[in-house]
């Protein structure tokens, strides 16, 4: 029987079903049923194709074992696999056999029985190990700090960046924390006053991390504690002061707030840098007479306005019919003005009989 063997092609003999060598390309003929010639492409591994027991018969040929290139990987490694230098994919624990011919292959192993990645391994290999499932991949954005656990135990704080970490039976996780300033917002609270007032209030606070770490691995729940903080110490200066006191002096009411909650806050390394009121809301009666007063105290200011010009313009008048009395001058040409400004007022004039300059002058000299 012919056989025809390419230059992509290398041939396994077989007689009586035992090999016997490895053909390389060319034209070869058998003769009789118990000799074969199984040709192999060179582009297939051949751990796709064989068995372990069968590519160790293989490899007793020299000429395959020059041709091939075998690579085991163990429990807890993973093989980075490369053609000419290129990266292709990733071996698990297993056997692998290639063909060394058309393409050098080459391969880098990696201890994965920790979460942590060598910093050897270049970034897109990285990316190309996430993309198959053998990768995390965290990223900390700026003014940000991730706080690293394997298994729930602490293992390091990571800067601004992004990092890979095997993906294995190990849990991992990073808690991200904002460095940044940071406000919370407290609204709705129904508060009482000193004189028994029930107001609601809402306020704000803006604070930040003194120590971010021991923040989020001493304290359980630091915001919500911190919340309770701001409320309590918001209720404990309200209850000491009356409703008048409170409208009065807002930012001394946020300034004492602020002074009780720095010490809770550094319990809670936290600091505070500004708490204001935004809103106070009286009940309806409550307003209803503060704007009973109001009103009452605006009437009485424009009482006082209007009396105060009264007097000023009785004053002027005085003043005024003195300077008349003393200079008839003066009167004459008060007399004159006051004249004019009916004139400009009249639209027609009618004479009866006579001549009109006589009448005006006699008008003008009365």
């Amino acid at each position: 029987m012919k056989y025809t063997i390419t230059d992509t092609e290398r041939g396994f003999l077989y007689k009586n079903g035992k090999f016997i060598k490895m053909l390389q390309p060319g034209v070869y003929r058998t003769f009789g049923s118990n000799t074969e010639i199984q040709p192999v492409l060179l582009s297939v591994p051949l751990h796709e194709d064989y068995s372990r027991e069968e590519l160790a018969v293989l490899a007793a040929d020299a000429q395959f074992k020059a041709e091939t290139v075998s690579v085991k990987v163990g429990d807890g490694q993973l093989a980075l696999h490369f053609e000419d230098g290129r990266y292709v994919n990733s071996l698990t624990s297993g056997c692998y056999v290639y063909w060394n011919t058309v393409k050098s292959h080459t391969f880098q192993f990696c201890d994965i029985t920790a979460p942590n990645v060598k910093e050897d391994i270049p970034r897109h290999i990285c990316e190309k190990l996430q993309a198959e499932g053998k990768m995390v991949m965290i990223e900390i954005p700026e003014q940000h700090k991730g706080i690293l656990y394997f298994d729930r135990a602490f293992q390091r704080v990571l800067e601004c960046g992004v990092y890979y970490f095997w993906k294995m039976e190990s849990c991992v996780k990073v808690l991200i924390a904002d460095l940044r300033r940071k406000q919370m917002s407290i609204t709705g609270q129904e508060l009482l006053t000193k004189d028994k007032v029930t107001i609601r209030m809402n306020f704000l606070c803006d604070y930040r991390f003194t120590d971010f770490l021991k923040a989020h691995t001493e304290i359980t729940d630091y915001s919500s504690q911190f919340y309770y903080a701001v409320q309590m110490a918001m209720r404990e200066y309200v209850a000491g002061c009356t409703l008048d006191e409170l409208l009065a002096d807002r930012e001394g009411a946020a300034a004492a707030v602020m002074e009780k909650l720095n010490a809770k806050a550094g319990e809670l390394y936290l600091e505070v840098l500004e708490v204001g009121i935004r809103d106070i809301i009286l009940p309806g009666e409550i307003r209803d007479i503060m704007n009973t007063v109001l009103i009452a105290e605006k009437r009485a200011q424009a009482n006082v306005i209007t009396r105060r010009e009264e007097v000023a313009s009785t004053r002027s008048l005085l003043n005024t019919a003195k300077l008349m009395d003393e200079n008839k001058t003066l009167y004459k040409l008060k007399e004159l003005e006051y004249l004019e400004r009916i004139c400009e007022n009249v639209g027609n004039i009618s004479v009866s009989s006579g001549d009109l300059l006589t009448q005006l002058r006699e008008i003008v000299t009365k």
